[in-house]
């Protein structure tokens, strides 16, 4: 199993273990993403679910998203679907957000379950806050997130790409984002499995960027930012344990590069804490966290 997967299964775990996702379901999505019975079983112990014969007698369904009731940030702009050109003769689908008076723009990558309209709204809030905003889709490759049955199915799907390939589609949507900005100074923000991907992408030597925000990523192993000139801030959740984990890593490789970042953990929260759609949503620390990301692309991109 990669990194990358191993991640996304204990995702998987957590949810189930945190009430968010029956047991059923729980193994259903870790099938997709390759592990066996057994295998699946052993993970969800070890993540803290109870066994089997502990769990109730019938499964509840799955916990329902939380209504949109107060995300965090002005209201959306609107955004417009796109396609450029990516690597290797491929074109790559993503959500644009224009902003009236542009002070800098801003790459959007999604969580584990693809392109969402969570995803283009933060799209959309940042231009309203002045920064242009490009949701790349890691699922263009297959067609899009639209295409596929269900974010189970998505979300294995990423499981199945490797970095390399992650690293080629966003440096070609910085590319693109960069021709649709006028040239302005470059920012990305990422939330879960796109806070992995920023820290990814501030990994792989990329020069063009001058500020990165991401939200409780797991931080790649061996990870040397030296290839960027990025001011960073990183946002975490106190109750956050898996990706908390690798925060002390973080600092160690900012600190090593001589890069001016900032790490952030937003007390008595957890993962997931700023999407709104989502049962983990905290809307004081979001809309405190938004401040942040915004204040940051403030002092740096402008």
């Amino acid at each position: 199993m990669t990194p990358i997967q191993r991640y996304l299964a204990e995702e998987v775990a957590h949810d189930h273990v945190d009430g968010l996702i029956p047991r059923r379901e729980a193994l259903r999505r870790l099938a997709l993403l390759g592990l066996g019975l057994p295998a699946a079983t052993a993970l969800l112990a070890a993540c803290g679910a109870p066994p089997e014969s502990a769990a109730p007698a019938t499964s509840s369904p799955a916990a329902t998203p939380s209504p949109s009731a107060s995300p965090a940030g002005p209201s959306p702009l609107p955004t417009e679907p796109i396609t450029f050109a990516g690597p290797e003769g491929t074109m790559l689908q993503a959500a644009w957000a224009a902003a009236a008076e542009p002070k800098g723009a801003v790459l959007v990558i999604h969580e584990n379950r693809g392109l969402t309209g969570h995803i283009r709204s933060v799209a959309g809030r940042l231009a309203a806050s002045g920064y242009s905003a490009l949701a790349l889709d890691l699922l263009s490759r297959e067609g899009g997130t639209a295409t596929f049955a269900d974010s189970a199915q998505a979300t294995a799907t990423l499981g199945q790409i490797d970095d390399a390939r992650f690293v080629a589609d966003m440096k070609a949507a910085l590319g693109a984002l960069t021709e649709r900005a006028g040239g302005g100074r470059l920012g990305m923000t990422g939330f879960c499995f796109g806070g992995g991907m920023t820290w990814l992408l501030l990994s792989s030597s990329e020069p063009r960027l001058s500020a990165a925000v991401p939200f409780y990523g797991p931080l790649p192993e061996n990870a040397d930012m030296s290839g960027t000139k990025a001011a960073v801030l990183g946002i975490y959740a106190e109750q956050d344990d898996r990706v908390n984990a690798t925060r002390d890593a973080a600092e160690a490789a900012l600190t090593k590069a001589g890069l001016t970042h900032e790490l952030v953990t937003f007390p008595g929260v957890g993962h997931a804490f700023f999407n709104d759609t989502g049962q983990r949503y905290d809307a004081e620390a979001a809309a405190q966290a938004y401040e942040r990301m915004v204040g940051w692309f403030e002092r740096h991109l402008d």
